[in-house]
Formats: C-alpha cells, sequence, structure tokens
C-alpha cells in the first residue's frame, strides 16, 4: 500500500476538471444559450447566493420575520453564524435585491453602521467566503477569458465578463436571442462595460492581424475559462483596512506601473506596463470589503464616488475602466458622526447606503454566541445560568430606560427575549420597541464579555466557574474599560451587575425550591387534593372527607394556601378557580386528562407549597451552620442529585448553589 493511497481517495478530480474548464468563445455561447445565470452582476449573483441556502419565516411581536440560513455559516460549520440580527439582516438582502434588480442600491457603497463587536465584519466575513463557495458550486459559476500570446497565456488583469469581447450591437443581438429564449430570467438580461485597457490593447492587436475579422480573432486567439472567486488568490474578493496616510496612495485601489515593464515596451501609458492589481481591479466580478471605510484619506474616497455611482475606476495614465462589483464598507458610531458633521462629504453621504448592525437585544440569542465560543471548554465546567447572567448584564446595559410607569429595565429585558408579562401583549411590546429609536447602539459588546469570561476561565484553579465569578470579573474589568470614558456610565454598569445578581439569587431559589419539591408522587397527591376541593367550590358541592367518608365544605385554607404561593388575591380567586375549571373542561372534550404540568402557574404554585411543607425536614439551614447530621445528609443528597440531573449541575456547582440557597432562604 502506497503512503499516498490516503490522499489519492480524497481526490475528486471530476471536481477539479469542472473548475478548470476551458473551452472557445462559441462554446461559451452556447453555454449561456442553455443557461445565462453566467451573466449575472455581483449583487445579483450575491442575492441568489444567500437565497440558497433557504429561508425561514416566523412571526415575532406580530411581525413578520425571515431568517437568511446563509448567516448561519453553512461553510465552516457556524463559526462565523450571526444571531439575533435577523431585521438588519432583512434590509440589507431587501437591499441587494433592489440591486439585482437595477432599482438604483447598485450604484451605491452598502456602509454597515454599529457599535464596536456587532457583527459588521463578521458579515463581510460571511459575503465573501460565501461567494467564494458559491462560484465553485454549478449555480454560481461564472466565467473569464486569457489571450494566446507568443510569450504565453495572458489573462484579463480584471477577470472580465467574456461577451466584453463583442462590440455592443453584436453583443445586443446576442442578448436578444438569449431573452427570447429564457423569457422566465428573473433579471434584466444585459451586460454593461467594455474591455479593461490590456484587453483593448490585445483586441486592436489582434484585429490588425486578423485584418478586421472578429470571428477568426475571437476563434484564434481568445480561450474562455472558469472563474473560481478567491480572496488568498485576490481574484473577485478584495479586502482593503486603511494604514498610515504617509504610507498609502491610491495606487493600493487602482493599480500602478510596473517600472521593469517600461524599459521593456517603452511608455508608461502602455497598459502592459501597468499592474491592474488594486483592490478595485481585483475585486472585479465580486465584492470589494472597506474596513473603517470612514478613516480612509479624502483621495481614496473619491475613487469609491465614481466606482460605486458609475461602476468605473480611474487608473493612473488610463482611461476610466468599467468594473461591477460590489463595494462595503462598514464603520462604527464615532466615525459615522463625523462624516454627518462634515460638509465636504455630501457627495459620499449621497451615495451610500447605511445599514444599522446593533447589539443584539435579546438575551437568548446573545447567550448563542457565549455557547459557541464556550460550550465545548475542556476541564472546566461552566454552572448553569453562567452564560446567561453574562448575557443579561449585557443586554442590559444596551436598554434605553423604559419611559413606562411601573416597568423596570429588567422586566423590559424579559418582554423583549418573548416572556410576556400580565397586562403586556404582543403590540405592545412592539410599541415599546419603537419607542427606542438608539437602542443596541451603545453598551457593552459582546467581545467584551467573551474575554472576561475567558479570564475567568484561565485564571480560576476551580473544577467550575459560576455565575458570581464571571460577574466579578466583568465587574473588575470596568475600572479599565477602554471605551467608558465617564464614571456616570461605569457607576451605571455596576449598579445594572446589581440587578443581575439579584436576578440571579431569585433563579437559584426557584431551581432549589423546585429540586426540594421535586417528588412526583407528593406533587400529584397535592394537585388531585387541590382540584377535587377547586371542583366541588366551583359546582357548590363538597368534598368526602378521605378519612371519615363524611362530606364537608371544600377547604378553603388548603386552596388559598396554595393560590397564594402566586399571588392570586383574594378578589380573584372566584376567577382563577373558574378558569382552571374551563381548561379542564376543554381538554376532556378533546378526551385529554389534565396534569398539573398543563398549567405553568398551577404547577409553580404547587411546588413552592410543597417546597415550604418541605424545607424544615431537609433543614438547609444545617449547610450554612456546617453541623449536618446523617439523615439531613441523605435528604440534601437527594436534592444535589436532583439539581445535577435535571438543572445540569456538577457535583462541585451542586454544592455551592445549595450553599447559597441556604443563605438566601435563612435571611427570608
Amino acid at each position: 500500500m502506497s503512503e499516498l493511497d490516503f490522499v489519492r481517495r480524497g481526490q475528486d478530480l471530476k471536481a477539479y476538471r469542472a473548475l478548470n474548464w476551458e473551452g472557445s468563445f462559441a462554446d461559451y455561447l452556447r453555454l449561456l444559450k442553455e443557461d445565462p445565470r453566467p451573466l449575472r452582476t455581483s449583487f445579483q449573483r450575491v442575492h441568489d447566493m444567500i437565497l440558497a441556502h433557504g429561508v425561514e419565516e416566523y412571526t415575532r411581536f406580530k411581525e413578520k420575520l425571515l431568517h437568511y440560513r446563509f448567516f448561519d455559516d453553512p461553510f465552516e460549520g457556524g463559526k462565523d453564524a450571526v444571531f439575533g440580527l435577523d431585521k438588519p439582516l432583512m434590509r440589507l438582502v431587501a437591499t441587494l435585491k433592489a440591486a439585482a434588480h437595477r432599482l438604483g442600491p447598485e450604484r451605491r457603497i452598502l456602509l454597515l453602521h454599529g457599535p464596536v463587536g456587532s457583527a459588521k465584519s463578521t458579515i463581510a466575513r460571511l459575503l465573501k467566503k460565501g461567494l467564494e463557495a458559491y462560484s465553485r458550486t454549478e449555480e454560481g459559476k461564472l466565467f473569464t477569458f486569457y489571450w494566446k500570446t507568443e510569450e504565453g497565456p495572458l489573462p484579463c488583469p480584471m477577470h472580465e465578463e467574456p461577451l466584453h469581447l463583442l462590440p455592443q450591437d453584436l453583443r445586443e443581438a446576442f442578448l436578444e436571442e438569449l431573452r427570447a429564449l429564457h423569457p422566465d430570467y428573473p433579471y434584466p438580461l444585459e451586460v454593461e462595460g467594455d474591455l479593461c485597457p490590456v484587453c483593448r490593447f490585445q483586441m486592436r492587436e489582434g484585429l490588425r492581424k486578423y485584418e478586421g475579422d472578429l470571428a477568426a480573432l475571437l476563434e484564434h486567439e481568445v480561450v474562455v475559462k472558469r472563474l473560481v472567486l478567491s480572496e488568498k488568490d485576490r481574484v473577485g474578493i478584495g479586502t482593503f483596512q486603511p494604514k498610515d496616510e504617509k504610507n498609502q496612495d491610491s495606487t493600493e485601489l487602482t493599480g500602478d506601473i510596473n517600472y521593469r515593464k517600461v524599459a521593456l515596451y517603452g511608455s508608461d501609458s502602455d497598459p502592459r506596463a501597468f499592474n491592474f492589481d488594486g483592490e478595485l481591479n481585483i475585486a472585479n466580478r465580486g465584492i470589494v470589503e472597506f474596513i473603517e471605510i470612514l478613516k480612509l484619506d479624502v483621495a481614496f474616497l473619491y475613487d469609491l464616488l465614481t466606482a460605486s455611482q458609475e461602476h468605473k475606476i480611474k487608473s493612473k495614465k488610463f482611461a476610466q475602466t468599467d468594473i461591477d462589483e460590489i463595494v462595503l464598507g462598514h464603520t462604527n458610531e464615532p466615525e459615522y458622526r463625523k462624516l454627518q458633521a462634515n460638509e465636504y462629504m455630501e457627495a459620499l453621504r449621497d451615495r451610500t447606503i447605511k445599514i444599522d448592525v446593533p447589539y443584539i437585544l435579546r438575551v437568548s440569542d446573545e447567550v448563542r454566541i457565549y455557547q459557541r465560543d464556550f460550550a465545548k471548554v475542556r476541564g472546566k465546567h461552566i454552572a448553569p445560568h453562567t452564560l446567561e447572567m453574562a448575557a443579561t448584564w449585557a443586554v442590559l446595559t444596551r436598554l434605553e430606560p423604559p419611559k413606562r410607569a411601573g416597568l423596570t429595565l429588567m422586566q423590559k429585558l424579559k418582554l423583549y427575549d418573548g416572556k410576556l408579562l400580565p397586562g403586556w401583549t404582543e403590540e405592545a411590546v412592539r410599541e415599546l420597541m419603537g419607542e427606542a429609536k438608539r437602542e443596541g447602539l451603545e453598551g457593552i459588546s459582546p467581545r467584551y464579555i467573551q474575554d472576561k469570561i475567558s479570564n475567568v476561565l484561565v485564571t480560576s484553579e476551580e473544577p467550575c466557574i459560576n455565575p458570581f465569578m464571571v460577574m466579578n470579573e466583568l465587574e473588575e474589568g470596568l475600572k479599565h474599560h477602554s471605551l467608558i470614558s465617564d464614571e456616570r456610565t461605569r457607576e451605571r454598569y455596576r449598579a445594572l451587575l446589581q440587578e443581575v445578581k439579584a436576578e440571579y439569587a431569585e433563579i437559584v431559589k426557584n431551581e432549589v425550591q423546585r429540586a426540594i419539591a421535586a417528588d412526583e408522587e407528593a406533587l400529584n397527591r397535592l394537585f388531585h387534593n387541590y382540584i377535587d376541593h377547586v371542583k366541588a367550590y366551583v359546582l357548590g358541592e363538597k368534598v368526602k372527607n378521605p378519612y371519615t367518608g363524611a362530606p364537608e365544605p371544600p377547604n378553603e385554607r388548603l386552596m388559598r394556601s396554595i393560590e397564594e404561593r402566586i399571588d392570586i388575591p383574594e378578589s380573584r380567586k372566584d376567577d382563577f378557580r373558574r378558569e382552571i375549571m374551563n381548561y379542564i373542561g376543554a381538554l376532556a372534550l378533546e378526551g385529554k386528562p389534565f396534569t398539573y404540568k398543563d398549567n405553568d402557574r398551577l404547577r409553580r404554585a404547587l411546588e413552592l407549597k410543597l417546597f415550604d411543607d418541605q424545607k424544615d425536614t431537609i433543614r438547609l439551614s444545617a449547610l450554612v451552620s456546617g453541623v449536618v447530621d446523617p439523615e439531613t445528609q441523605a435528604k440534601i443528597d437527594v436534592v444535589k442529585a436532583r439539581l445535577i440531573r435535571d438543572y445540569g449541575y456538577c457535583e462541585h456547582c451542586a454544592s455551592g448553589v445549595l450553599e447559597f440557597a441556604a443563605s438566601l432562604f435563612a435571611r427570608s
């Protein structure tokens, strides 16, 4: 067996041949008659690429939303997945769709605007690697060409569309034929632009050689080939990052003279003596990303104005050259404010479509970011609610204080996360969200949270990290946070951390209460007892005493001892009891039994009642004093086992959370 057999087994020669296809210009025309999609513009191709991965439609707060699976990052298993930003992404895709149909946005710079760490770069990175992958598929294939010369193959330096080789009248005649063959083609079948300077030179020389016979030139001098976009190879995908102004000029965007070839060809205006390798040149047919676009020097921005509005770039010593690419930039809030204040930047503002990419405002979405990064940490257990509490604090810092009387910031956070509170409808929550215009554009970034969780994981010697470890690290880091400039904001963030700690204390109390009361038989007995008495109360009947067999009035004390656990006032007890009976009746009509698990409020009330009945027998207070007798320890071990089984605690953090809960119960 050869050592290279595993290499041979992993090869896909058929795919390689498909990606490296070459053919004549006539072959290409035949291919287009079968499928004209290679003629798509960059906007059309990117729009189709996103849709190719599927769309999910859902409703939130009575608003129809779309989730594009493309942004789940199917290319690297979710490494760059974007969470909780469906609305901004819907706006981005809608802009791409309008551009694909040539309705105006194709002549604009797309500007992703938002605070640091809000996934702007991630979205740009996804679009770039998605386009690379799409160009390798049958649906996303596109083509370019090279010239046969005495020195060898001369590729078009801007890998342009082969139909540029046809003059306008012949090109339009061929496109008219395609329109007739494909009447249902979803986009306008047009090919704009002309040959780049290098190809214009080759065309002139070729026509002179063949005495004006374009068909002969195309047959003998031109080879069409498959074009695979690649950022690393600088084909169809460019990235530009501002540097020191002294060491940067516009040739980085539009190419520069090759002085070695000037000596060979005798002129610095000969296209063969010019490197058409600026970021705007090489990104033709695809996308160019401008990192921190508004930090660019004004000279660069002028190039962008022409590139977006006219789809042309001006290289030194040459006429304007046609391009077809998406210009995508991203910037943060301070830089954008400077743009708005600069009257000399009016032309840029007019040619820009701003797409806000705010911070996530739903805790459940924020948690998914941290789960992706920390769910598979080896050697450390992350206690339940650790990531959730960090996410809760992060989202609280991004929310505007509610203007509605009686609504706290924590309640607002829960409403946004889909937990409807009494008196709140979905329409009311949607109105609440509409009142806060700048929500999500300020606050703590996910990056800060990720850094602090990482610090705790690395520095802690405990086998398990818990919410308090992370919250203490978050608070400690506020002293040196580079983006918090005033003490007032720092103090507000500290106060919000105290609110999160209080929220966590309530969660722990509830979980321990439920673990203590997680006796299925006892809960069922209490449930059936309660329902028997409620049924008798609502129907005006009596209840049979299980011990004496004598009929007795419903036990009001029993019913109220359960209802008071979930704050049912005396004035509302009749409504609550009828509600329960109506629910039982509705299920009975469907032939379904009613259990305590079918009603969350009733289940919680029963658990709290059972907890109160049992807590004294378990004596959690013994954990605080440190003196635990064997009988109590056995009961505590049962509760601990339930915490491990039902809530995801480990042995270490289950013990810690029981001690914490014991101190809370002792205080209350």
